[in-house]
């Protein structure tokens, strides 16, 4: 027999009940309107994803609770509907303790809930769950269709819930996820559904939310695949919609906890099935970070964002994904020359700004400099330091006078190594780049500006931002070799070092020079308390600095 789903991708946005609750509602209702039997929908889609804390204040317990009895009442009662929200459960103590749920809803009630067993180690539920030894599953029958469930990490630990689900026989395995953006993370998902689905003798269906959510972004993907784990259907990367897809599926395979129904489904024409094509690591990567840049600014009701446009890449890169995110009617710049400063970089910042459209204006900081100099005697870095901290503070400044977002213009390297000021340039409330190295900034500017190009448009991102040698232009003829090897070779060894936790002797090993290896591990160690002050940026890849790379800011340890 062939079961129709559709699989609702959509972006939630956290504590937003009623908003939610009407993004689930339309993709029902668009679900049934296409002939679907069951409309499945990501985890905790109906308080958004994560909630962190707010899962341990019992007025936003209980208000989930409300809400996903109303949605009940409200939803179309032809269609079967899974929904993700936070519920509670009593521990064998008594203790009320905060749960992530979905609800099985049909015929305007809630017919069977789920907990999840396996739990992320980025928000609140891991201190209260693990994974629950014993029968912990839940199918469900839907048209004789013995449906097994599962919630993301249930299917990523192996032996887990999958193992236990194929003991029982489903005839069909349905995952909502709330799975965040990495890259190449798409690849080892199909991996794993493949798997699973092999492991569980079904076909099983992996639903993913849309949509940024502080630094994390999720990115869609959506798969279905047959029980032999061949690739049925799946949905676009970064984009909201309904998937639809006609699943072959064995009935009465198992002794369903609850059933809804046992009559046959009436299919329509029978639908083909669409497999998205993979976007390329650098269209990924743009998407993820103008997908987390746009959801920051506008679930937080900013209406604009502020940058300063010095003329170099990673400002420019930043322009260039902000106008992409928000439009350049959104998008300012300022330009904030020194005495030190060049006359290209001017002239390249305004040139960024011609070729968007973003707002640009420009304010000369060599008088302020001067007037805090004439107060406090500063020399050396600490005077170099100072012309940062001007431009930070008219950065700020602005911020508050017009109530822009500004957007840091710091990259992994700058952030892995310490070359920031404090106050300075490493102001903000949002970095769009700071969990992408240097390497991939130049990267990321060259595909846009190709892109661009093919579509017979202007390129954004001026030709001598990307080509001349980057420079803070705190002093006459600086660059940033001066301070720091040559980007190529740092971020190497910082992939390697921050992501990949090799340790010097691993780092020597692998061919890395030991001198070069002690700097940089130096470097790296000793500023983990400026990356604790830096604002919150979107996360891309495994090993994001303050999410999941986090040291202590006073140890003794020394690599080196």
């Amino acid at each position: 027999m062939k079961l129709r789903l559709a699989l609702a991708q959509i972006n939630p946005t956290v504590g937003e009940l009623a908003g939610n609750a009407g993004l689930i509602k339309q993709g029902t209702d668009q679900g049934h309107a296409a002939g679907a039997h069951v409309v499945i929908f990501p985890e905790m889609v109906l308080t958004g994803y994560p909630v962190e804390d707010l899962a341990l204040r019992p007025s936003f317990q209980l208000a989930s609770q409300k809400a996903i009895a109303q949605l009940a009442s409200e939803l179309n009662p032809d269609i079967v509907s899974i929904v993700g929200y936070l519920d509670t459960t009593v521990t064998s103590d008594g203790f009320t303790k905060p749960q992530n749920m979905v609800a099985v809803i049909s015929g305007g009630q809630i017919k069977a809930r789920y907990a999840k067993c396996h739990l992320p180690n980025y928000g609140v539920f891991d201190e209260f769950r693990n994974f629950v030894p014993g029968d912990a599953t839940l199918v469900v029958r839907i048209h004789g269709v013995d449906i097994g469930i599962a919630i993301c990490e249930d299917l990523w630990i192996d032996g887990g819930i999958t193992a236990q689900l194929a003991a029982r026989k489903p005839g069909l395995v349905i995952v909502p996820n709330g799975s965040p953006y990495e890259r190449a993370k798409d690849d080892v998902r199909l991996a794993l559904v493949r798997e699973r689905a092999r492991q569980a003798k079904a076909p099983l269906a992996y639903i993913n939310m849309t949509g940024g959510q502080d630094d994390l972004v999720f990115d869609g993907d959506s798969i279905v695949v047959g029980a032999d784990g061949a690739l049925i259907a799946r949905a676009p990367q970064f984009e909201d919609g309904v998937m639809l897809v006609d699943v072959d599926v064995a009935t009465g395979t198992s002794k369903p906890d609850v059933v809804i129904s046992e009559s046959a489904v009436i299919l329509g024409k029978e639908l083909v099935p669409t497999i998205a094509e993979r976007l390329g690591d650098e269209e990924e990567v743009w998407n993820a970070i103008v997908v987390g840049l746009r959801d920051y600014v506008q679930k937080n009701g900013f209406k604009s964002v502020l940058i300063g446009l010095s003329g170099g890449i990673d400002s420019a890169l930043v322009a260039a994904l902000a106008v992409d995110a928000l439009g350049p009617d959104r998008v300012h710049g300022v330009g904030m020359p020194s005495k030190y400063s060049s006359d290209h970089s001017i002239a390249d910042a305004e040139l960024m700004a011609k070729n968007t459209g973003l707002g640009f204006r420009i304010i000369e900081i060599q008088k302020m400099v001067d007037a805090f100099k004439q107060q406090v005697e500063l020399t050396g870095l600490a005077e170099e330091n100072l012309q940062a901290r001007v431009r930070g503070t008219t950065l700020m400044g602005l911020s508050n006078q017009f109530g822009h977002l500004v957007l840091a213009t710091g990259n992994k390297s700058e952030l892995a190594c310490g070359y920031s000021t404090l106050y300075g340039d490493a102001v903000g409330g949002y970095a769009p780049i700071k969990d992408i190295y240097k390497t991939d900034v130049w990267a990321l500017a060259r595909w846009r500006n190709q892109v661009a190009k093919a579509a017979g448009e202007v390129a954004p991102i001026p030709e001598r931002s990307i080509t001349k040698e980057p420079s803070a232009e705190l002093r006459p003829d600086q660059k940033d070799s001066d301070s720091l090897p040559e980007y190529e070779i740092l971020d190497k060894v910082l992939m390697a070092y921050v992501d990949e936790d090799m340790g010097r002797d691993a780092l020597v090993a692998a061919g890395f020079d030991h001198d070069l290896v002690a700097r940089v591990i130096s470097m790296v160690d000793r500023a983990e308390y400026k990356r604790r002050q830096y604002p919150p940026g979107t996360k891309v890849s495994k090993r994001a600095f303050g999410k999941d790379r986090r040291l202590p800011m006073t140890s003794s340890w020394r690599e080196v």
